[in-house]
């Protein structure tokens, strides 16, 4: 059957390419030759055109691409109260490549305050016509996961539980916030989950003084603390991301580690996941998803390369999650969004749009 509320049969995780005209005003902003004021104009016109883009391919939901930030994450931590960015030693290493040298620290309270992406959000909401407007952030964990203790201030929170306190309570302040801008499908991009599943990840978490187990049943609580109160109209998902720079990645391993926990226990409408390669292992760690409202969204296209899959081995891998999960639980998507930074991921813009109609397609068969 089809849905008329998020998430959709066809869906999409949200980022996309930086068209050229986005790329060059960045750089003039950079440079000085243009102001604030003059750049967000060249914004708003790109994200109008990004979403006729969408609405073209036939998406019942749009987002504006990301098209106002450099990075899927630190763009928005930026915004909060008590976090600042600082140039990094080094970047985040990537299966071959790293990112450029930034992070972020806990210097002061944690607080949502009035932050600068709720009004990107309302010029969103202003443009999609009669598709829902999708706003994209980041999950709290990402915010402790990658720095840890070392990047929190221990004289601000001298004890880790009031810090996680304080990151649920600010992250049931943003839903609020976001809900009263007038968004009613919200997304919280995640890749601690999936760095939980992989061995070699774990290996290097227990090397720095944490325990893999531990923080996955804090990362658990921190959500399901954010998401209590959270209003019925309002569908909360979660993308569990491997890693995404410029077509590489990070973690690899299935689901299972992580599943009893984050599928079993953690109140999240739906359900994000990548499973656009071998890396991602199988479907039977879907098992725990619990009957009823909660959507699992295959993330069985993948972004990280031009080249279109087979309709009939995406309906075919469908047919194959049906063996753990119902049908009617189940939506399709690309595993990722096609530009997480910037610099985006290695195909073309026309391709980015192909990939979009055949999630479309093989929706319309599937359902």
């Amino acid at each position: 059957m089809q849905r008329t509320t998020a998430p959709f049969r066809a869906d999409v995780v949200g980022s996309f390419l930086r068209p050229a005209a986005i790329k060059q005003a960045r750089e003039q902003f950079a440079a000085g030759e243009i102001d604030a004021a003059a750049l967000r104009r060249v914004e708003d016109e790109e994200i109008r055109h990004v979403v006729e883009q969408q609405l073209a391919s036939g998406l019942q939901v749009v987002t504006d691409g990301e098209f106002r930030r450099a990075w899927w994450h630190f763009d928005f931590f930026d915004g909060l109260q008590g976090v600042e960015r600082y140039e990094a030693e080094q970047g985040i290493q990537f299966n071959g490549i790293q990112t450029k040298a930034r992070g972020v620290r806990v210097t002061g309270k944690l607080g949502f305050g009035d932050h600068p992406m709720l009004e990107d959000f309302r010029f969103l909401n202003s443009i999609s016509g009669d598709a829902v407007a999708k706003m994209t952030i980041p999950s709290p964990s990402v915010l402790h996961f990658r720095g840890g203790r070392k990047m929190i201030d221990a004289e601000v929170y001298p004890d880790l539980a009031d810090y996680f306190d304080d990151l649920a309570l600010t992250y049931r302040d943003a839903i609020k916030a976001f809900y009263d801008a007038g968004c009613r499908y919200l997304q919280l991009d995640d890749t601690v989950w999936a760095y939980l599943c992989s061995e070699d990840q774990k290996r290097q978490i227990r090397e720095r003084g944490d325990d893999p187990e531990e923080l996955a049943q804090t990362y658990a609580r921190v959500l399901n603390k954010a998401l209590e109160d959270k209003p019925a109209d309002l569908t909360v998902g979660l993308h569990v991301c491997r890693g995404n720079f410029r077509s590489t990645w990070i973690s690899e391993g299935g689901y299972e580690p992580v599943a009893e926990i984050l599928f079993g226990g953690v109140n999240i409408d739906a359900f994000f996941l990548e499973y656009d390669n071998a890396r991602s292992g199988g479907f039977e760690p879907l098992r725990f998803i619990k009957p009823g409202h909660q959507q699992v969204v295959l993330g069985l296209i993948t972004t990280k390369e031009g080249q279109l899959e087979d309709p009939q081995s995406v309906q075919a891998r469908i047919e194959e999650a049906t063996q753990y999960i119902d049908i009617n639980q189940i939506c399709l998507s690309p595993q990722c969004g096609f530009a997480s930074t910037e610099e985006g991921n290695n195909l073309t813009e026309q391709q980015q749009w192909d990939k979009l109609r055949l999630v479309v397609d093989i929706a319309k068969n599937v359902w």
